[in-house]
């Protein structure tokens, strides 16, 4: 039987690809008078005839792309999938920013910039959505 016609065989009997079937270059003429499936499981059993581990998928690539994501590259527009909310969650940014208008009104009114009435005024805004961010609160006492 011709070599090709083997190495299919050997790949379908034991269930794998016929890129993992290797065939000892120097035994051909003893693969090519093999005629039955018998033959070829003696040949893959005196080692003749030998199914090859499975490739793996190289990493290399993978940590490359790692290490540069962790210096803060490949972010830009067009590596972004989904909404921005799935990438910082609204909640999440919403937290960090009222935590820190109200770290700074607490200071503010510590220094005495702000009095009672404007500190729960300027703190209720807060609440409601009405102030942007920390230079926005600056921006409200420079105006009054």
């Amino acid at each position: 039987m011709k070599v090709d016609r083997a190495k299919e065989l050997v790949a379908e009997m034991y269930g794998v690809g016929k890129k993992r079937v290797w065939i000892d270059p120097d035994q051909h003429e003893e693969v090519a008078s093999a005629l039955t499936k018998d033959d070829l499981r003696r040949l893959v059993e005196a080692g003749i005839i030998k199914i090859l581990p499975p490739q793996g998928h190289s990493r290399v690539r993978a940590r490359k792309i790692k290490e540069k994501k962790r210096k803060g590259r490949r972010r830009g527009p067009g590596s972004r999938r989904g909404p921005p909310g799935a990438r910082l969650d609204p909640k999440r940014a919403w937290i960090r920013k009222i935590r820190a208008i109200r770290r700074l009104l607490k200071r503010l009114r510590e220094k005495g910039v702000l009095d009672r009435k404007m500190y729960r005024k300027l703190y209720r805004q807060a609440k409601g959505g009405h102030i942007r961010s920390k230079a926005h609160v600056m921006e409200i006492l420079e105006g009054r």
